[in-house]
Formats: C-alpha cells, sequence, structure tokens
C-alpha cells in the first residue's frame, strides 16, 4: 500500500498518453505524469516515488525529490502567506502548508524555520514548528561515544539545540564548538552523556578529543572537514592567506599544524594538509 507524504516503490498498472498509473493499494491508482516518468520504463516495472496530494487534494506521485517527508524534521523557507497559513519550500511543485495553529509564533516570507513534517488522521500532509510534539522522550536507546547524526534547529543560552536521529534532542554546549553552527545545519556528532532525567549532552567530537587539541586546532581540523579533507595551506603560505582561511596567525597556524600531525590528526602534503584517514 501506497503511504501520502513518504517515498514508496510501486508497480505500473497501465500507459498512457499523459502518464503512467501505479498500484497504489488502498489509494486506487495513482498517477505518475509524463512529465516525470523516466525513460524506457515498461508496463509490470516498479519505480520508487514520492506520493502526495496535489494542489486539488488528489493523489499524486513524482519522482522529484523533496527536501524532506512525513516524519522529518527540517529547516524549511515560507515562500508564501495568507489568511490560511504559510507555504514552506519542500523541493515539489505544491508547497508544503504550516497552518496558523501549527505556528509558535508568526512566520515572514523568505525566512526559514525549523519544522516537522506529518500527516493528520485524514492523510493531510502539514508542518507543525511544535517539534517538542514529535520528540521522542525515552533516551535509554542511547549511549555515550555513540555516533549520531544530528540536525541543528536552534540556538540556546547554553549553546545550540539539535534533533539527534530524527527522533531526539540534545545540546551542544557553546564552549565546545569551535566553529560556526548555522541553523538548519545537518551534521554527524557523538553522544557525551545521557543523563537520569533522560536529557542529552552531545558534542560535535569524539570522547577525548577536545583533551587532545587546544582551540586553534580544532578549528583547523572543522576547516577540514567542511572542504572534503584537504586545505591548501602550508609552512610557505603567506599569511595574509592563512588569516582569510582560518582566521589565525601563520605562528599559530604553524604551531597547531605541529601538534596535529603529532597527533596522527593530519598528513602533510606537497601542495597542503589533509585529514588521516584515522
Amino acid at each position: 500500500m501506497a503511504i501520502a507524504g513518504k517515498y514508496n516503490t510501486l508497480n505500473i498498472t497501465k500507459i498512457v498518453d499523459f502518464g503512467i498509473y501505479l498500484d497504489g493499494g488502498e489509494f486506487g491508482e495513482i498517477l505518475l505524469p509524463m512529465k516525470w516518468v523516466p525513460e524506457n520504463t515498461k508496463p509490470d516495472d516498479h519505480l520508487e516515488v514520492f506520493v502526495y496530494f496535489d494542489s486539488s487534494d488528489r493523489i499524486i506521485a513524482t519522482t522529484m525529490k523533496p527536501y524532506a517527508q512525513v516524519g522529518d524534521f527540517a529547516f524549511l523557507r515560507v515562500k508564501a502567506v495568507n489568511d490560511v497559513g504559510a507555504f514552506l519550500d519542500w523541493g515539489l511543485e505544491k508547497d508544503l502548508l504550516l497552518p496558523y495553529r501549527e505556528q509558535t509564533y508568526a512566520v515572514q516570507k523568505d525566512f526559514s524555520y525549523p519544522v516537522f513534517i506529518f500527516a493528520d488522521p485524514k492523510g493531510r500532509i502539514a508542518a507543525s514548528m511544535h517539534l517538542e510534539r514529535f520528540i521522542e522522550k525515552d533516551t535509554s536507546s542511547l549511549t555515550a561515544g555513540q555516533e549520531v547524526d544530528l540536525f541543528i534547529y536552534a540556538a540556546s543560552d547554553l549553546g545550540f539545540k539539535a534533533i539527534i536521529n530524527n527522533k531526539f534532542e540534545g545540546v551542544i554546549y557553546a564552549n565546545e564548538v569551535f566553529r560556526k553552527i548555522e541553523r538548519g545545519e545537518k551534521t554527524k556528532g557523538f553522544i557525551k552523556k545521557v543523563r537520569e532525567d533522560g536529557k542529552v549532552d552531545i558534542s560535535l567530537y569524539k570522547t577525548g578529543y577536545q583533551n587532545k587539541i587546544d582551540e586553534l586546532s580544532a578549528k583547523i581540523l572543522d576547516s577540514l572537514k567542511n572542504n572534503n579533507g584537504f586545505l591548501p595551506l602550508t609552512d610557505n603560505s603567506q599569511p595574509e592567506d592563512i588569516y582569510k582561511t582560518l582566521g589565525m596567525s601563520k605562528k599559530n597556524f604553524k604551531k597547531s599544524v605541529g601538534n596535529l600531525l603529532k597527533s596522527g590528526y593530519i598528513i602533510l602534503q606537497q601542495d597542503g594538509i589533509s585529514m588521516s584517514e584515522d
């Protein structure tokens, strides 16, 4: 059976001039308009499609890839606001509705906000800013040192709030962040501690990482991660190039590179530095 608001692999039932029909189970046949039909599609093929409701509330399929699906937390831009609510760009022809009742404060056109995408009891797909309703409270499955997927969605007095593995909530402390963090950013992280009350402390770094390297070294590593593991900087680089890239002096750069090299985090190359595979 097809599930609205999610990716589905469905069987082709027939091909017509204006598209193909897919077996949607309880939904009946679902149309995939011809503009989205892959070349060389044949009867009885199986296609992965995204199923949702068009502007006339008819069930329809597309091979377009939305930015998120039902059950996901996402950071989406407001395209328009009217008397019904706000409409979010989620990568499809039909925008995603953020009803007024699902807003925690007034949103503005062209700004982006963290939301959860859900389907109501009638199957209608919408977004909500009430993230707390969709965050799982039982964090007992998380363990210290575990690598996790993070979605950074808000700043707080302590640092940054993040969704863990699209389920739980945790905090990254500001004094443990050595690079710029953006709302809406998706990155890898690690469970630092699961508290007795179920709250979770998370880190962008492995346990012990911050005890081994200083803040400037961490800044170089973060810059490497954000540049596919390589920076075209060496001992012979101009001080202004180093400062422009890393915001530090050449003297501090050379000292930090030495520390990282000694610890095995980086490899020196003729034209720059790269991250060690280990």
